[in-house]
C-alpha cells in the first residue's frame, strides 16, 4: 500500500502520525500493518471513504464481516433499539434465544449454539470441547490454514508442514497438531489408519478463504466426513469466514456435508462483532454441565444478540444468494477480460462471493497451500497498491469479498478503475 510520504492526503497524515504514537506500528491488529497508512472516515454500503471523500468500492469488507455492507440499517436499528434497555446482566435475556433459534435455523443441521465475541475464541471453544468428550489431545490440521491466533493454535504459513508464527510462541505449544496438505484425502486416510483412534478432531475451512480461494475437491469433505464417523472423532468446520457467505446455510449448505461443531464470524451479525459456536446436542450439552468449561462476560451481549437475531431474520426474509452469485460471477469474468485485453497473465478463483486474484503463468486452479505458493503472490501484493490508489480496496493477499449490497454502478466502476490500475502495474513492469 501507500507510504505516508506518498500520500499527500494532510489530515491521514496527521492521524497517521497520531496513530504511531499510541497505538504499537499504528494500528490495533498485525493483520492492518500492510496498511497502517489509510485512514477511513466512514463507510456505507459496499464503498469506504477516506478524509479526503475519496471513495473506494470494498472488497475487503472489514476483512468479511461487512456482508451486508458498512452500516446495515435494519441490523443497525435492531442494535440501536435492544441497547437502550442495557448492554450486559450477567444472565440470559429473550434475545439471546430468538437469535440462537434463527441461527440454528438457518444452518438447519446444529442442535444448540453458544454466542462469543470472536473467531479464534470460538475456535478455542470448539477444540476444548473436542477434546473433552473425545478424551483425545491430537487435532488434524492443514496446512496454511488459519483457525485464531492463539499460541496453541497460530501457525506459520509455510509449505505444507507449519511451525511456530510468532515470537512468543514455542514448538511444544503446536505439539498436538497434525498437519496435512488440503485436499489430499489419501493422506488423511494414511494418518487415520496409523493413528485414528488418537485423534480427538479434524478441523477446517471447508473453503479455504483466509489463504487463497481453494475449493475442496470432489469427495474431500465427505471423505473427512466418512473417517471421523467411522473413528469417534470430531469433525469442525471453521465457517468464520465462509457461514452466511457461501449460502445461508454456509458451506455445509453449499458442499452438502455435515459437521459435528461448526463455528461461525463476520458475515454472521451484519458487521457486529459476534462469534458462535454450534453442534450436535451430544456435544453441546457437555459445555452445559459445566464439565468443559466455555465462559465469556460479553457472550450474547444484548448487542450481539440483537445483531444475530435481524441479520438472520434479513437473509431469511431477502435471500439474497442467487443474485450474489450472478453479480459475483460478473465480476470475475469481467475482472478475467480486463486482464485479457491488457495481456496480463491474471489468475482468478473461487466461487463468486468470495475469490482469488493473483498472477500466473498457468491457469491451473491452486488445491493446497504449495500449489497457492507457487503464484505470484509477491507481484499482486504490491498491485494492492495500485488498486487502492484507483479506489479499489482489496486484501494485499489476493482475496476479494463481495457483499449484497454491490450493485450495477459499483460493477461498472470496479471494472474500469480495475483497468486504470492493472495498466499502472504493467507500465512499471
Amino acid at each position: 500500500m501507500r507510504t505516508v510520504t506518498e500520500t499527500a492526503n494532510v489530515a491521514t497524515n496527521t492521524w497517521v502520525e497520531r496513530a504511531a504514537k499510541v497505538l504499537p506500528g499504528g494500528v490495533s491488529s498485525n493483520v492492518r500493518l500492510p496498511v497502517r497508512d489509510q485512514v477511513f472516515a466512514r463507510g456505507a454500503g459496499p464503498r469506504l471513504y477516506d478524509l479526503d471523500g475519496k471513495d473506494y468500492i470494498d472488497y475487503l469488507l472489514g476483512q468479511g464481516p461487512a456482508f451486508m455492507g458498512h452500516g446495515h440499517p435494519a441490523v443497525n436499528a435492531a442494535v440501536s433499539a435492544a441497547v437502550a434497555d442495557g448492554m450486559v446482566y450477567g444472565a440470559q435475556h429473550p434475545l439471546e434465544i430468538t437469535a440462537t433459534e434463527k441461527l440454528l435455523e438457518a444452518i438447519g443441521w446444529a442442535d444448540m449454539a453458544r454466542l462469543g465475541v470472536s473467531g479464534s475464541e470460538s475456535d478455542h471453544g470448539a477444540l476444548r470441547l473436542a477434546r473433552g468428550a473425545t478424551g483425545r489431545r491430537l487435532v488434524v490440521r492443514f496446512a496454511g490454514l488459519y483457525h485464531g491466533w492463539y499460541d496453541s493454535v497460530l501457525m506459520a504459513w509455510d509449505g505444507n508442514s507449519g511451525g511456530v508464527a510468532s515470537a512468543g510462541q514455542y514448538p511444544d505449544q503446536l505439539a498436538d497438531w497434525l498437519v496435512l496438505p488440503f485436499n489430499d484425502l489419501a493422506a488423511a486416510q494414511q494418518l487415520f489408519a496409523e493413528r485414528g483412534d488418537e485423534i480427538a478432531a479434524v478441523i477446517l475451512e471447508p473453503m479455504v478463504c483466509n489463504s487463497g480461494a481453494l475449493v475442496p475437491v470432489d469427495g474431500f469433505l465427505q471423505g473427512l466426513r466418512d473417517l471421523c464417523t467411522a473413528n469417534g472423532t470430531v469433525l469442525i468446520f471453521d465457517e468464520v469466514i465462509t457461514g452466511f457467505r457461501l449460502a445461508r446455510g454456509g458451506a455445509a449448505e453449499r458442499f452438502g456435508v455435515t459437521p459435528d461443531l461448526g463455528v461461525y464470524g463476520k458475515a454472521l451479525a451484519g458487521g457486529w462483532p459476534v462469534s458462535a459456536l454450534a453442534g450436535k446436542q451430544e456435544l453441546m450439552e457437555q459445555l452445559g454441565t459445566g464439565r468443559i468449561n466455555h465462559s465469556g462476560t460479553f457472550n450474547a451481549s444484548v448487542m450481539a444478540a440483537a445483531a444475530v437475531d435481524a441479520t438472520m431474520d434479513w437473509l431469511a426474509e431477502n435471500n439474497p444468494y442467487p443474485a450474489l452469485e450472478a453479480w459475483g460471477t460478473r465480476l470475475m469474468t469481467g475482472l478475467a477480460e480486463v486482464g485479457a485485453r491488457l495481456g496480463a497473465n491474471l489468475h482468478i478463483q473461487g466461487l463468486p462471493m468470495a475469490f482469488h486474484v493473483s498472477f500466473a503463468n498457468d491457469a491451473a486452479p491452486a488445491t493446497d497451500n504449495v500449489s497457492l505458493g507457487e503464484l505470484d503472490l509477491a507481484r499482486y501484493t504490491a498491485f494492492a497498491g495500485d488498486l487502492a490508489d484507483a479506489g479499489i480496496w482489496a486484501a494485499a493477499r489476493g482475496i476479494w469479498y463481495v457483499s449484497v449490497t454491490h450493485g450495477e454502478q459499483e460493477l461498472t466502476d470496479t471494472l474500469a478503475r480495475f483497468e486504470q490500475a492493472l495498466s499502472v502495474e504493467l507500465a512499471r513492469r
